[in-house]
């Protein structure tokens, strides 16, 4: 089974046809965004862990589901230890920005817990994204509802690699704008009738070609 990163599952929520420009055709820009993105994350980043109280917080902690076929890297995992001495891992994923309207960010730190629940043989029932705009951190529950979108994300992310096809582009101005791959995209050339925008290029080239 073909691995599947825990960071991709945020650019198939996005935008399915992101996923399979970065995962299919190796694509990737840089813009303002996605640099403020990984600023936050080498800040993070540091590797290494502490103990304050009954909190085990590592940083950088590789994940993996062998069962999912899920790998990658969690910013923060804290490992509440309660009364009984049991640990539970409480995953925090860093993002830039504010909270979002749709749940890609809530589906790749679902897949985090997936993974720790996974390497630990526990329940991870909770976990919180902490975003640089708000400078707080927003609790998620892992509910049935929660699991059930991740995991429907992770097939459909192996469909659209098993098939080696790249998802039509659907042009949304809200989305589209701040997008790092729209110049790599061009979703409103290709919104646009093919065939007509292809004869026109032949036309043109044509055209150059007789003077």
């Amino acid at each position: 089974m073909q691995t599947l990163y825990l960071s991709r599952l945020q650019h198939y929520l996005f935008c399915p046809r992101q996923f399979a420009l970065i995962e299919l055709e190796c694509a990737w820009e840089e813009n303002v965004f996605t640099a403020e993105g990984q600023v936050m994350h080498e800040k993070v980043n540091s590797g290494g862990h502490d103990t304050r109280g009954n909190i085990k917080t590592v940083r950088t902690l590789r994940l993996g589901h062998e069962a999912l076929g899920l790998e990658g890297v969690a910013d923060v995992v804290e490992y509440h230890t309660d009364a009984d001495g049991q640990q539970t891992p409480f995953p925090i994923e860093y993002k830039r920005g504010k909270p979002k309207s749709h749940r890609a960010d809530e589906v790749q730190l679902c897949a985090q817990a997936l993974c720790l629940e996974d390497m630990h043989e526990c329940t991870v029932s909770e976990g919180a994204l902490f975003y640089g705009k708000t400078r707080r951190r927003h609790t998620v529950d892992f509910d049935e509802e929660l699991r059930q979108i991740t995991l429907d994300a992770i097939n459909e992310c192996r469909h659209i690699i098993e098939s080696k096809q790249t998802p039509k582009p659907s042009y949304s101005t809200s989305k589209c704008r701040n997008c790092s791959l729209k110049d790599i995209c061009h979703p409103k050339i290709f919104n646009k009738n093919a065939s007509k925008w292809l004869n026109k290029k032949i036309a043109a080239s044509l055209k150059e070609a007789d003077h």
